[in-house]
Formats: C-alpha cells, sequence, structure tokens
C-alpha cells in the first residue's frame, strides 16, 4: 500500500536535512530519503570543515540570504545544544582589480561590514602563514568563520526525526509520476510513496532526478588536501582565518587545522575546478592520483610554506556547477509541485541553513520571502 505525505525530500544532505527539519518544524507530515546513509562522503556535503563568510565578491544579492543563513545556524546549534560554527575571520584576495577582492570589498562597503584592507606585507605581518605576492591585496572580515558540515546535517537530520519526520537511509529513488488528482507517486528500490510536493536535494544525482535540469547542474569531480603545517601555531583557529585566493595558478580556498575529536588534522585547501573533470556521480573516480596531489601542494608550496608539510590526507568529492555557478532554487515549469535546489558550484554549504527555509516555503505555499529571483531555472530555459 502507497504511503501518503505532504513532502517527500529526495537527498538528505546539506540541504536536503535543512529543508526536512523545516518541514517538519511546520506540521508537514514530510519524508526523506537518501540512497546513503546520513551523513555520508559519497556527494558534497562532506569534508570536515566548510567556510562561511559574509565578505562576497560572488553576487550582492547573496547579503540577505547569508545573514539569514547565520542566524539560523545559530539557532540551530541552540536547538542542539553544540557548537557548529567557529568564527576565524576570512580573508579574500587576489590583484586589487580581481573579483574575489574588489567584489568581497564592495560587499562589505555597500553593507557596512566590518572589515579591513591589507597589503600583502601586512597580511603576513598579522597571519605569518600567508606567502602571497607583493601585488596581492586582502579583505579580512572578522565574521568568517568554519562550519562542522557533517555535524550540521546530522543535527537537523535528528531534530527533523524529533518533530515528527521520517526518514529513509539507503533506500534509491528510481522515479516520479504526476497522478491524475496531481499529487505526486515516488518510486523507490524499497517502495512507493504519494506526496502532494516533492523537494529534490540531489546534489551530483540532481539531473538523474530531474532530467529538466541536464546540462544546467552538472557534477564535477573534486580534491581536497590536508597537509602537516612546519609550524603549528601560525594555521590555528585563531592565527589562520579560513580564505579564497584569486592567483595566476587559478581560484584556491582553504580552512584551519581544526581537530576537535580526532577527525584529521592539518591546513586544509582545495582548488575551485580542481582538474575541469565533469563527471557521473555513479562513475566519478573516487581514487586519488598523482595529479591531484601535485596541483594541490604546487600551490601550498608556493604560498603557505610554512603549512606545506607532508600529505596527512586526500578526500575526493563533487562540485555541480550551473553554467553561471548560482544556484538553482525554483519548481520545475511543467511540474510546479516538484521543486529543485541544485547546482550550488562550490560554494552553497554555507547557506545550507536558509536554503532549507527557502525549500519549506516553495513546497508548503509556492513561493518565498526570499528574494531568489538570481536562481531561477527559467534563466536557463531555451539554451542547449
Amino acid at each position: 500500500m502507497d504511503k501518503c505525505y505532504d513532502a517527500i525530500v529526495v537527498g538528505i544532505g546539506g540541504m536536503g536535512s535543512a529543508t526536512l527539519y523545516h518541514l517538519a518544524a511546520r506540521g508537514l507530515k514530510a519524508l526523506g530519503i537518501d540512497q546513503f546513509e546520513i551523513p555520508h562522503n559519497m556527494g558534497s556535503s562532506h569534508g570536515l570543515t566548510r567556510i562561511i563568510r559574509l565578505a562576497y565578491y560572488e553576487d550582492l544579492s547573496y547579503i540577505p540570504l547569508l545573514r539569514r543563513a547565520y542566524e539560523l545556524w545559530a539557532e540551530l546549534e541552540a536547538e542542539a545544544g553544540e557548537q557548529l560554527f567557529f568564527q576565524t575571520g576570512s580573508v579574500d584576495m587576489g590583484p586589487e582589480d580581481s573579483d574575489v577582492f574588489s567584489g568581497s570589498l564592495q560587499s562589505c562597503v555597500e553593507n557596512d561590514f566590518a572589515h579591513q584592507v591589507l597589503t600583502s606585507k601586512e597580511l603576513t605581518a598579522r597571519f605569518p602563514g600567508y606567502r602571497m605576492p607583493a601585488e596581492t591585496m586582502a579583505l579580512y572580515q572578522p565574521q568568517g568563520g568554519l562550519l562542522v558540515p557533517e555535524r550540521c546535517i546530522s543535527a537537523y537530520a535528528e531534530l527533523a526525526k524529533a518533530r515528527g519526520a521520517a526518514i529513509h537511509c539507503g533506500e534509491r529513488v528510481l522515479g516520479w509520476d504526476i497522478l491524475a488528482d496531481d499529487r505526486l507517486l515516488v518510486r523507490t528500490d524499497e517502495g512507493r510513496y504519494i506526496t502532494e510536493k516533492l523537494v529534490i536535494c540531489g546534489g551530483a544525482w540532481a539531473y538523474k532526478l530531474a532530467p529538466q535540469l541536464a546540462g544546467f547542474a552538472v557534477p564535477e569531480r573534486q580534491a581536497l588536501i590536508w597537509l602537516a603545517p612546519k609550524r603549528a601555531d601560525w594555521f590555528q583557529l585563531d592565527s589562520f582565518p579560513v580564505w579564497n585566493a584569486q592567483v595566476e595558478e587559478g581560484r584556491y580556498y582553504g580552512l584551519p587545522e581544526f581537530n576537535p575529536t580526532g577527525a584529521t588534522p592539518g591546513m586544509k585547501l582545495g582548488r575551485y575546478h580542481h582538474l575541469d573533470e565533469t563527471c557521473d556521480p555513479e562513475a566519478v573516480e573516487r581514487g586519488l592520483k598523482p595529479a591531484d596531489e601535485a596541483i594541490l601542494r604546487a600551490f601550498a608550496e608556493r604560498y603557505f610554506p610554512d603549512g606545506a608539510g607532508e600529505t596527512l590526507d586526500m578526500v575526493v568529492c563533487m562540485f555541480t556547477n550551473t553554467p553561471d555557478e548560482h544556484f538553482l532554487l525554483d519548481t520545475l515549469p511543467d511540474a510546479p509541485q516538484v521543486s529543485v535546489a541544485a547546482g550550488f558550484s562550490g560554494h552553497g554549504f554555507k547557506m545550507a541553513s536558509v536554503i532549507g527555509e527557502v525549500m519549506a516555503d516553495l513546497a508548503q505555499t509556492d513561493e518565498t520571502r526570499h528574494d531568489i529571483a538570481l536562481h531561477r531555472l527559467s534563466r536557463f530555459l531555451g539554451q542547449a
């Protein structure tokens, strides 16, 4: 017999766990389905630490979402009874005319965020771990920091269950159909479910769950590295802000050592669009290749030489990129009962808390008080 729900969320990672929580908190009968365990390391919401920052060069329209995200992360910490956000400050740096530096400075000036502009020499004097080129300009914003993604996901999932949501792990969604009464039939390898609304938060699998996203939510293989600092005191939470850097080799990001529970220590860093490898999430190369380490180590040895000791760990994950690298948050034009959160392009986790609120809004009322004009699917419709 088919079980009936007000809403079903597919994918219980960063976005899906927050969505399920918000739906359950509003009293909806909700089901979350994930093909893996919660949390897991098969998608895009793992890696021990994630950057969160207010200085946002990607687009100024993200700022209201970020403000609300900070509020909701604090609420989650209070309800879960554990620290999930660690304030380190953030540094966005590059040549003076680079998107990273100039865009971050603009976001701080226009929104009256506390900030400091530092030359490369001033940056190193304040935070000795950095060794950037002389022409580098840095924007320091004190409210940046890191989130603990696996614990954020677990907290949202646990609190959703406490509010009555059901969660099915290890169950794979095979497809969905619109019924004659406009409800939806969701088919899995374990059963069938009827729901009023469906929310797809499938990460790299989003285009397989909603074929309308093919070409607009494209998975890409990524690799991350943790290196043993040669000067450990220069790479701690209180001495090494999270950072984004635009340099001649590309755009990179990194975080300080973080080892509160025996997890992998070391300075963490990655490269946006690592080796430019698009992939199928079912067949992505999860093993590590010599080139994965080489490109990350070469960057670290040049710009963070005192942090570039032995390799402690490496992992593979996936970005899911849109053509313009802005998220997709919308209902499907031919199936308004279905909403999608996809294409986070490597910078979405920090906003998972507010994206959960947005997606719960769309599932409940088909609209949201948040400005998501930048994220509508319609901007891509008609493109090949």
